[in-house]
């Protein structure tokens, strides 16, 4: 816990810490500092953090919710993308919260949609960055199965799409996808006024708890999110012809999506992750394998 006298970071300390670093938050790295240590103590509160346990936060920046999560008495893993951001943070909790809240804390200089090995971190919370806030999100989930629940604070588009539910008209491939590994729910607004520099959108938080299991086996995923892409890569045509592409023609697909139980003329957004799943079944096996004698090929995008 934090020591008498000692706090979180406030407007005025953000600014200072920012000046001294020659740090101008940028639109390219999504960066929007939280400068309201009410607004780090409710996202912590609302994440459920515990004393003890592992939590990931990604964009740390300054380091407003890093010192949240190290108040609560969490072990905090931070990754941060910038560098001069992540040589700091380690003296300014130092600073704020004294060396024993120091020991608790690993920085990592990464790229967060790169990141394979965390010391099985139990809880995801982070302000994320605008523009990554569903690839970083989905990479954590299918990367670190330890993750058991977290809130994140992304723009309200992006938020309600995560948390949408079938026939909605916010519901898309991001609620589908996040719906694989658990439930997600809207848990709150952020105000626009927490933030400098002040953002031209407004944010929520989003809290999730992962399922015990994941919706289906882990080699058909990538199918299913296949299926997923092209149906709503094409969202106002019937799935007949929106997945004709993935089996060869509509008729193809027409025949799969009634034998997986699915109507053939509706849309993407009527169907749970458990129907696109039943359709990845009956997708047709990927072409043979080149012969032995033939040069290796690329491993291609991942």
């Amino acid at each position: 816990m934090s020591e008498p006298g000692r706090g979180l970071l406030g407007p005025a300390e953000i600014r200072e810490l920012a000046a001294r670093l020659g740090v101008q938050p940028t639109k390219k790295l999504g960066q929007n500092f939280v400068i309201d240590p009410n607004t780090v103590r409710r996202i912590v509160r609302i994440a459920g953090v515990q004393a003890g346990e592992s939590v990931v936060e990604v964009g740390p920046g300054l380091g407003s919710l890093t010192l949240g999560l190290l108040e609560q008495g969490a072990r905090v893993v931070a990754v941060e993308i910038d560098g001069r951001l992540a040589d700091e943070l380690p003296r300014t909790v130092a600073g704020a919260a004294g060396e024993e809240t120091q020991s608790r804390l690993q920085v990592m200089h990464a790229d967060a949609l790169r990141v394979q090995e965390l010391p099985d971190p139990v809880r995801l919370v982070a302000n994320l960055p605008y523009n990554v806030s569903v690839p970083v999100l989905l990479h954590f989930l299918e990367t670190f199965p330890t993750l058991g629940s977290g809130v994140v604070m992304v723009q309200a588009e992006v938020g309600e799409r995560i948390a949408a539910v079938p026939g909605s008209k916010a519901y898309g491939s991001p609620s589908v996808k996040a719906a694989w590994y658990g439930s997600f729910r809207l848990a709150g607004q952020v105000s626009r006024q927490v933030f400098w520099p002040v953002p031209n959108v407004d944010s929520v938080l989003v809290a999730f708890t992962r399922h015990s299991t994941a919706a289906g086996p882990e080699e058909l995923r990538r199918p299913t999110f296949s299926l997923i892409d092209a149906a709503f890569g094409q969202r106002r045509k019937m799935l007949r012809q929106s997945l004709a592409g993935v089996f060869g023609g509509s008729d193809a697909a027409s025949s799969a999506l009634t034998e997986a139980g699915v109507d053939p003329t509706t849309r993407g957004e009527r169907l749970l992750v458990a129907d696109f799943l039943a359709v990845a079944r009956l997708l047709p096996p990927p072409p043979a394998a080149a012969s032995s004698t033939a040069e290796p090929a690329g491993l291609g995008p991942g």
